[in-house]
């Protein structure tokens, strides 16, 4: 029979286990916000974070690897708290959501394709071009506003269609 004391006893010290949890979360969002969005899809880049880092905190503690599921749960935890406590600061500080998450960008308007947008979000004319069709138009000239969003999906409004006011949380941001 296991000896439990053993299984949940700690081979680090707290301190080293939140530091180390917190090293990691913030190497990787930065990591991962440096790189952009395209290959995230649907995830926001904090949900992707976190679930990574979970996996990756439980697998250690549970897998010879790792001595301790305690120390396991000490990286698991630090990791959770950051993530509630960026969501948290995010959504009461402007300053926090600008850092945290991109800004939309726009690829094509009243049918023209924004070079720059593409060029700074690495989007060749192909891919543009494939994600239009997957929307159902067939030319750039049928699109009023394209735009890449922070969770790294397309967004499309058809000509003919009305382009949020400025004052709507949808207008398209000054650049």
């Amino acid at each position: 029979m296991p000896d439990f004391g053993d299984i949940f006893a700690l081979q680090e010290g707290v301190l080293a286990m939140i530091v180390r949890g917190t090293a990691v979360y913030w190497t990787v969002l930065i990591l991962l916000r440096i790189a952009g969005r395209r290959e995230i899809g649907a995830l926001g880049t904090a949900d992707l974070l976190v679930l990574v880092l979970v996996a990756d905190a439980v697998g250690n503690a549970l897998s010879a690897d790792s001595p301790s599921v305690g120390d396991g749960v000490i990286v698991v935890t630090t990791i959770v708290v950051w993530s509630v406590l960026l969501d948290r600061a995010a959504y009461y500080s402007p300053l926090v959501h600008r850092l945290l998450e991109p800004n939309r960008v726009c690829l094509i308007r009243d049918g023209r394709i924004i070079h720059a947008g593409l060029r700074s979000e690495h989007i060749g004319r192909g891919e543009l071009m494939e994600q239009l069709r997957l929307k159902g138009i067939e030319s750039v000239a049928d699109v009023k506003r394209a735009y890449l969003e922070p969770n790294g999906e397309f967004s499309v409004i058809k000509t003919g269609e009305d382009v949020p006011k400025e004052s709507s949380t949808l207008a398209e941001p000054e650049s």
